[in-house]
């Protein structure tokens, strides 16, 4: 090829990919100062799988992977605002939620996707954030109350990890059939189908189970060991919701999802510091 033609070959190809207009996602997280999770762990899932990615942020939180320094959260205004006005711009075609902080902030948060959802069906990933990977609590009782009675009806799919799924349960989750069992029992609470992950189990395998339709499917991948990431909740329905936004089906977008999670744990970044290192995902995947 000539080089004249190479350079015209070039400029067509950027030309179309600036004309395109890929999916829009909005995420309603918290911002996470060492940007391994929240909004930041979402925005670099969605542009690596073709999504454009909205924000509404819902606290900024002073974090490293494995330490929670400090939790400002917004006011219920500013959040409701957030997305008021986003949605009034860009046409959201999925929605996903993370830390949302507060019952103030929840309340807001579902009575804003009631109204956005009344012209157009939006589907909603809630991924119920209460316990941080370093076992800091994130939520009072009376916050997740609220997310029980006025978010979790409204979602497409709802993610608990082992822990929030006994807190919203009232019982342990520590093995394959009782991991099958709570998955059943959340959809039939919530009326939402259920991903349950099981990342916290021992084992080879981080087996995760979707009741969905009626049915329990699983998705496994090899864990991957020494690797003290955060966010690989944020990142996994980050991922799930781009799947949806571009198409995808639920179980096909969570297949996609899985391995997308697993390998950007498994290309991990790692600095070194006075203590010994820190680790965080690697979304360039």
């Amino acid at each position: 090829m000539k080089r004249s033609q190479a350079r015209a070959t070039i400029a067509s190809t950027i030309n179309h990919r600036l004309s395109t207009s890929p999916p829009v996602a909005l995420t309603i997280a918290g911002s996470d100062s060492s940007a391994g999770a929240g909004v930041q762990a979402d925005l670099k899932t969605f542009s690596a799988l073709g999504v454009y990615g909205l924000t509404a942020v819902t606290c900024v939180v002073a974090e490293t992977p494995g330490k929670v320094s400090r939790i400002e959260p917004m006011s219920a205004e500013i959040v409701r605002e957030q997305i008021e006005v986003l949605a009034k711009s860009f046409p959201i075609a999925a929605i996903k939620t993370g830390l949302l902080c507060s019952s103030e902030i929840i309340a807001a948060v579902a009575r804003v996707i009631v109204s956005l959802t009344r012209k157009i069906e939006i589907p909603l990933v809630v991924d119920p954030v209460m316990v941080a990977t370093s076992g800091d609590p994130l939520l009072r009782p009376d916050a997740i109350k609220l997310y029980e009675t006025k978010l979790f009806p409204l979602a497409t799919l709802i993610t608990p990890n082992l822990d929030e799924a006994a807190r919203l349960l009232g019982e342990k989750v520590q093995d394959r059939p009782s991991m099958e069992r709570a998955a059943r029992a959340l959809s039939k609470k919530y009326g939402a189908s259920i991903l349950l992950k099981g990342g916290h189990l021992a084992g080879i395998k981080a087996i995760d189970l979707l009741f969905h339709g009626g049915k329990i499917t699983e998705f496994a991948a090899p864990f991957v060991r020494g690797a003290a990431t955060h966010g690989t909740g944020c990142t996994y329905s980050a991922a799930i919701t781009a799947g949806l936004v571009s198409g995808l089906s639920l179980e096909a977008s969570i297949k996609r999802a899985k391995k997308f999670v697993t390998v950007a744990i498994r290309k991990h970044h790692r600095w070194k510091n006075r203590v010994g290192a820190v680790y965080a995902l690697n979304h360039l995947v």
